[in-house]
C-alpha cells in the first residue's frame, strides 16, 4: 500500500518540528516536501536533521515545485503564507490541512473558494481533545442558554501573535451559533474602567500571554449558586500534530469541499 505524500509548510517552526516527527514515526505518511521562508537559514539542508537524523527531503522556499506529486500540504504558517500556499496547492490539486489561526473574512473567503476544488481540512485547533470540548460546549450551551454568563479565558506562551487564539475565537463561534446569536455582535474582548453591568447577551473573552503555555482554555457559564467550567489544557504540540495528521489521513479519501475537524472525527 502506498504512503500518503506529505508536505509540511513552516517546517522550522514549532508545529513544523512536531508535524515531521508524526511523519517520520507513521507508518502510512511519507515526507515529500518541507517548505520554509525565503530568509530561512534553514534553506538547502535534509528536513530530518530536526528530527536528529536524515530523510533526504531539502528545505525548499520555492512551494510550486516542491508541491508537484504531493497529496497533502499541512500549513500552521500565517494568513499571508497560507494564502500564497493555497494558491500553488489549487493549481496542482493538492490538498490542505489548515491549522493557520488569524484570517479575516475575506480571507476565508478565499479558503472557501478554494475549497470548491480541493479538499480542505480548515480548524482553528487540530487537537482530537479541543474538538470533542467544542462537541461538549455545544451541548453544554443548549442547556445552558438562559441565566447563565458565558466566558472564555484562553493562555498561550509568549511568542503568540494573535488574540484571542483561534481555538478561543472558534469556541465563542460554536457557543454562539447554538444560542442564536452571532459572535460579531455579542463578543466583549476587553474590559477596563466603569464598563457597567454585565449584558447577559454577551460572550466575554480574556486572554493571557506568558513562558511557554502550549494552550489552556476554559469555558466558564457562571449562574446563581453555581458554575459550570469546561477546560481543556495542552502540556505537547504533539497533540496538535496527531490530529493534522488525522486530518491529511481523512482528506486522502474523501471528495473537495471544505471540512472541519468535526467532520475527521465523526461528531457532527
Amino acid at each position: 500500500m502506498s504512503k500518503i505524500k506529505v508536505a509540511i509548510a513552516g517546517i522550522g517552526g514549532r508545529m513544523g518540528s512536531a508535524l515531521l516527527e508524526g511523519v517520520l514515526q507513521s507508518g502510512d505518511l511519507a515526507l515529500h516536501a518541507a517548505l520554509e521562508h525565503g530568509a530561512s537559514p534553514l534553506l538547502g539542508k535534509d528536513a530530518g536533521g530536526l528530527a536528529g537524523g536524515a530523510c533526504g527531503v531539502k528545505i525548499t522556499a520555492d512551494a510550486d515545485a516542491a508541491l508537484r506529486g504531493a497529496d497533502v500540504l499541512i500549513d500552521f504558517t500565517r494568513p499571508e503564507g497560507t494564502l500564497h500556499h493555497l494558491e500553488i496547492s489549487r493549481k496542482l490539486g493538492v490538498k490542505m490541512v489548515i491549522g493557520t489561526t488569524g484570517f479575516n473574512a475575506q480571507q476565508k473567503a478565499q479558503l472557501g473558494a478554494a475549497a470548491q476544488h480541493i479538499g480542505i481540512v480548515f480548524a482553528p485547533n487540530m487537537s482530537v481533545g479541543v474538538n470533542l470540548t467544542f462537541k461538549l460546549l455545544e451541548m453544554a450551551s443548549r442547556v445552558l442558554s438562559h441565566g447563565y454568563d458565558i466566558e472564555i479565558i484562553e493562555a498561550h506562551h509568549r511568542h503568540k501573535v494573535d488574540a484571542p487564539s483561534g481555538t478561543a475565537l472558534g469556541m465563542g463561534e460554536v457557543i454562539a451559533k447554538t444560542l442564536g446569536r452571532d459572535l460579531a455582535q455579542c463578543a466583549v474582548y476587553g474590559r477596563e474602567g466603569v464598563t457597567g453591568e454585565r449584558d447577559p447577551s454577551t460572550i466575554g473573552f480574556a486572554t493571557v500571554r506568558g513562558g511557554d503555555i502550549v494552550g489552556d482554555h476554559t469555558v466558564l457559564f457562571a449562574g446563581t449558586g453555581e458554575r459550570i467550567e469546561i477546560t481543556h489544557k495542552a502540556s505537547s504540540r504533539a497533540t496538535f500534530a496527531l490530529g493534522a495528521l488525522r486530518a491529511a489521513r481523512f482528506l486522502h479519501g474523501n471528495v473537495p469541499g471544505m471540512y472541519d475537524m468535526q467532520d475527521v472525527l465523526g461528531l457532527k
